[in-house]
Protein backbone atom coordinates (compact mmCIF):
# COMPACT_ATOMS: atom_id res chain seq x y z
CA UNK A 1 0.00 0.00 0.00
CA UNK A 2 1.33 3.40 -0.96
CA UNK A 3 1.57 6.42 1.31
CA UNK A 4 2.02 10.12 0.65
CA UNK A 5 4.07 12.06 3.15
CA UNK A 6 3.94 15.72 4.08
CA UNK A 7 5.27 18.37 3.61
CA UNK A 8 2.77 19.01 0.88
CA UNK A 9 3.31 21.57 -1.84
CA UNK A 10 0.22 22.30 -3.83
CA UNK A 11 1.69 25.65 -4.84
CA UNK A 12 5.06 24.49 -6.10
CA UNK A 13 5.88 26.29 -9.35
CA UNK A 14 7.32 24.86 -12.54
CA UNK A 15 10.56 26.79 -12.05
CA UNK A 16 10.95 25.31 -8.56
CA UNK A 17 10.21 21.85 -9.94
CA UNK A 18 13.07 22.07 -12.43
CA UNK A 19 15.52 23.84 -10.12
CA UNK A 20 18.62 21.83 -9.08
CA UNK A 21 18.04 23.03 -5.48
CA UNK A 22 14.29 22.56 -5.57
CA UNK A 23 12.44 24.21 -2.69
CA UNK A 24 9.35 22.83 -1.00
CA UNK A 25 6.72 25.01 0.64
CA UNK A 26 6.32 23.95 4.28
CA UNK A 27 4.46 26.88 5.83
CA UNK A 28 3.52 30.53 5.81
CA UNK A 29 3.75 33.31 8.38
CA UNK A 30 0.20 34.64 8.69
CA UNK A 31 0.81 37.47 11.15
CA UNK A 32 2.39 38.81 14.32
CA UNK A 33 1.32 37.36 17.67
CA UNK A 34 1.63 39.36 20.88
CA UNK A 35 4.22 42.03 21.67
CA UNK A 36 7.35 39.91 22.11
CA UNK A 37 8.01 39.29 18.43
CA UNK A 38 6.24 35.95 18.08
CA UNK A 39 4.59 35.08 14.76
CA UNK A 40 1.67 32.86 13.82
CA UNK A 41 2.62 30.20 11.26
CA UNK A 42 0.36 28.04 9.10
CA UNK A 43 2.27 24.77 8.89
CA UNK A 44 1.91 22.30 6.01
CA UNK A 45 4.00 19.56 7.62
CA UNK A 46 2.48 16.24 8.67
CA UNK A 47 3.02 17.16 12.32
CA UNK A 48 2.51 20.95 12.50
CA UNK A 49 5.28 21.70 15.00
CA UNK A 50 7.77 19.68 12.91
CA UNK A 51 8.22 22.75 10.72
CA UNK A 52 10.96 23.95 13.09
CA UNK A 53 12.82 20.62 12.95
CA UNK A 54 14.16 21.09 9.41
CA UNK A 55 16.61 23.82 10.34
CA UNK A 56 16.65 27.30 8.79
CA UNK A 57 13.90 27.93 6.25
CA UNK A 58 14.01 30.43 3.39
CA UNK A 59 11.64 32.76 1.60
CA UNK A 60 10.50 32.15 -1.99
CA UNK A 61 13.66 33.72 -3.39
CA UNK A 62 15.93 31.57 -1.25
CA UNK A 63 17.88 34.67 -0.24
CA UNK A 64 16.42 35.26 3.24
CA UNK A 65 16.72 32.69 6.00
CA UNK A 66 14.49 32.16 9.04
CA UNK A 67 15.19 29.98 12.07
CA UNK A 68 12.02 29.10 13.97
CA UNK A 69 11.46 27.98 17.53
CA UNK A 70 7.99 26.69 18.29
CA UNK A 71 6.43 28.34 21.34
CA UNK A 72 3.13 26.48 21.27
CA UNK A 73 0.54 24.94 18.97
CA UNK A 74 -2.89 26.60 18.73
CA UNK A 75 -6.08 26.01 16.75
CA UNK A 76 -5.09 28.93 14.50
CA UNK A 77 -1.58 27.65 13.79
CA UNK A 78 1.88 27.52 15.29
CA UNK A 79 3.06 30.33 17.54
CA UNK A 80 6.79 30.60 16.86
CA UNK A 81 9.75 32.83 17.59
CA UNK A 82 11.96 33.86 14.65
CA UNK A 83 15.63 34.27 15.47
CA UNK A 84 16.58 37.95 15.48
CA UNK A 85 13.01 39.22 15.83
CA UNK A 86 12.58 40.82 19.27
CA UNK A 87 9.27 42.69 19.13
CA UNK A 88 6.01 43.13 17.24
CA UNK A 89 7.53 45.82 15.01
CA UNK A 90 10.01 43.25 13.75
CA UNK A 91 7.37 40.56 13.33
CA UNK A 92 4.76 42.57 11.43
CA UNK A 93 6.74 42.82 8.15
CA UNK A 94 6.99 39.01 8.03
CA UNK A 95 3.24 38.62 7.49
CA UNK A 96 2.60 36.70 4.26
CA UNK A 97 6.13 35.26 4.07
CA UNK A 98 6.07 31.74 2.61
CA UNK A 99 8.59 29.37 4.16
CA UNK A 100 10.53 26.87 2.08
CA UNK A 101 13.05 24.09 2.56
CA UNK A 102 15.31 22.45 0.00
CA UNK A 103 13.93 19.09 -1.11
CA UNK A 104 17.27 17.45 -0.37
CA UNK A 105 16.90 18.27 3.34
CA UNK A 106 13.66 16.34 3.79
CA UNK A 107 13.83 12.91 5.46
CA UNK A 108 14.21 9.98 3.10
CA UNK A 109 11.04 8.09 2.16
CA UNK A 110 10.40 4.36 2.05
CA UNK A 111 10.05 2.44 -1.21
CA UNK A 112 6.30 3.04 -1.31
CA UNK A 113 6.24 6.51 0.26
CA UNK A 114 6.23 9.74 -1.71
CA UNK A 115 6.13 13.44 -1.00
CA UNK A 116 3.49 15.51 -2.77
CA UNK A 117 6.29 17.46 -4.41
CA UNK A 118 7.74 14.31 -5.95
CA UNK A 119 4.46 13.40 -7.65
CA UNK A 120 3.39 16.82 -8.90
CA UNK A 121 4.68 17.40 -12.41
CA UNK A 122 5.24 13.73 -13.29
CA UNK A 123 4.39 12.65 -16.82
CA UNK A 124 1.44 10.25 -16.82
CA UNK A 125 1.47 7.34 -19.26
CA UNK A 126 -0.75 4.34 -19.93
CA UNK A 127 0.44 0.75 -19.55
CA UNK A 128 1.31 0.70 -23.26
CA UNK A 129 3.51 3.78 -22.89
CA UNK A 130 1.16 6.24 -24.58
CA UNK A 131 1.05 9.71 -23.05
CA UNK A 132 -1.98 10.52 -20.92
CA UNK A 133 -0.99 13.91 -19.54
CA UNK A 134 0.58 15.32 -16.40
CA UNK A 135 0.00 15.11 -12.63
CA UNK A 136 -0.86 18.64 -11.51
CA UNK A 137 -1.79 18.13 -7.85
CA UNK A 138 -2.38 15.63 -5.07
CA UNK A 139 -5.66 15.80 -3.16
CA UNK A 140 -7.41 13.96 -0.37
CA UNK A 141 -11.10 14.64 0.25
CA UNK A 142 -11.33 12.09 3.05
CA UNK A 143 -11.52 8.79 1.17
CA UNK A 144 -7.85 8.44 0.24
CA UNK A 145 -5.14 10.14 -1.78
CA UNK A 146 -5.94 11.14 -5.33
CA UNK A 147 -3.66 12.17 -8.18
CA UNK A 148 -5.11 14.97 -10.27
CA UNK A 149 -4.40 14.15 -13.91
CA UNK A 150 -4.44 16.90 -16.52
CA UNK A 151 -4.99 15.03 -19.79
CA UNK A 152 -3.53 16.16 -23.09
CA UNK A 153 -7.09 17.16 -23.95
CA UNK A 154 -10.17 17.64 -21.81
CA UNK A 155 -10.91 18.26 -18.15
CA UNK A 156 -8.73 17.15 -15.25
CA UNK A 157 -9.67 13.91 -13.51
CA UNK A 158 -8.80 12.28 -10.21
CA UNK A 159 -7.07 8.91 -10.06
CA UNK A 160 -7.03 6.93 -6.76
CA UNK A 161 -3.42 6.52 -5.63
CA UNK A 162 -3.68 2.75 -5.31
CA UNK A 163 -1.80 -0.12 -6.96
CA UNK A 164 -4.83 -1.02 -9.06
CA UNK A 165 -4.92 2.39 -10.75
CA UNK A 166 -1.29 3.50 -10.32
CA UNK A 167 0.84 0.35 -10.67
CA UNK A 168 4.16 2.14 -11.11
CA UNK A 169 5.85 5.37 -10.00
CA UNK A 170 9.29 6.01 -11.48
CA UNK A 171 10.73 9.21 -10.06
CA UNK A 172 14.04 8.79 -11.87
CA UNK A 173 12.24 8.66 -15.21
CA UNK A 174 9.82 11.40 -14.15
CA UNK A 175 6.78 9.31 -14.95
CA UNK A 176 3.85 7.47 -13.44
CA UNK A 177 1.88 4.63 -15.04
CA UNK A 178 -1.89 5.01 -14.76
CA UNK A 179 -4.73 2.60 -15.49
CA UNK A 180 -7.65 4.87 -16.18
CA UNK A 181 -11.14 3.55 -15.36
CA UNK A 182 -13.07 2.56 -18.47
CA UNK A 183 -15.29 5.32 -19.81
CA UNK A 184 -18.97 4.35 -19.68
CA UNK A 185 -22.09 6.11 -20.86
CA UNK A 186 -24.10 7.20 -17.84
CA UNK A 187 -27.70 6.18 -17.32
CA UNK A 188 -29.04 9.70 -17.78
CA UNK A 189 -27.50 9.92 -21.23
CA UNK A 190 -28.93 6.54 -22.18
CA UNK A 191 -32.38 7.59 -20.97
CA UNK A 192 -32.19 10.84 -22.93
CA UNK A 193 -31.19 8.94 -26.09
CA UNK A 194 -34.05 6.48 -25.55
CA UNK A 195 -36.57 9.30 -25.09
CA UNK A 196 -35.32 10.99 -28.25
CA UNK A 197 -35.75 7.74 -30.20
CA UNK A 198 -39.32 7.30 -28.89
CA UNK A 199 -40.23 10.85 -29.90
CA UNK A 200 -38.76 10.28 -33.36
CA UNK A 201 -40.81 7.08 -33.79
CA UNK A 202 -43.96 8.93 -32.74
Amino acid sequence: MRAIKSPMTASETASEKSSPARRILVGEITGAHGIRGDVLVRSYTETPDAIAAYGPLTDASGKKSYSLRVVRVTSKGIVARVAGVEDRNGAEPLRGTKLYIERSKLPATGATEFYHADLIGLRAVAADGSTLGKIVSVQNFGAGDLLELKPVEGETEFIPFEDRWVPRVDLDAGMVVINRPAVTVDDDTEEEDSSADDEADA
